[in-house]
């Protein structure tokens, strides 16, 4: 798990189970299933192939994150809200600061709709990416950090 200084909320190391096992419905977007390594959490994701090609069985890193900012969006010594740094950090132009999108070969900004409390620890995270959608399924304790309703971007990288 990261740091509580970063602004990841969650990551991970996946292994694709399955991708478009109930057949697929659109031409460049697949649904992947996999199983973490380290938390045992099951992941729904919906991606574009053309962007991240994926095969059964490939294994990729997947976090969860609050900002792109490295250090967490923390307000700074001058006063500057972490709000206001944020603002800056990716630019189409290339003229921002680096963030956490120069780690990761794949990144998606949505939001957190639904959270599902299932058997004993067990809850499901659901966000939507401009309608490609996830789902994460595990221990409450590994998702702590991730909020209903809260912006949240989707990292991805082999």
């Amino acid at each position: 798990m990261a740091s509580t200084s970063s602004s990841i909320v969650f990551d991970d190391i996946f292994t694709t189970d399955a991708i478009d096992k109930d057949g697929k419905k659109f031409d460049r977007v697949s649904r992947l299933y996999a199983r973490s390594k380290n938390y045992d959490m099951d992941l729904t994701l919906d991606y574009n192939i053309e962007l991240f090609p994926l095969t059964n069985g490939d294994s990729f890193a997947m976090a969860l994150a609050s900002s792109l900012s490295r250090d967490g969006g923390a307000p700074t010594a001058d006063g500057e809200d972490g709000e206001d740094k944020d603002r800056d950090v990716w630019r189409p132009d290339g003229k921002g600061r680096r963030g956490l999108e120069e780690d990761y070969d794949y990144v998606m900004y949505g939001k957190v709709y639904k959270f599902d409390t299932g058997s004993s620890d067990v809850v499901t995270a659901y966000a939507s990416f401009g309608g490609l959608l996830l789902s994460i399924t595990g221990s409450y304790r590994h998702l702590t950090n991730v909020v209903l309703g809260d912006p949240v971007y989707v990292l991805l990288r082999k």
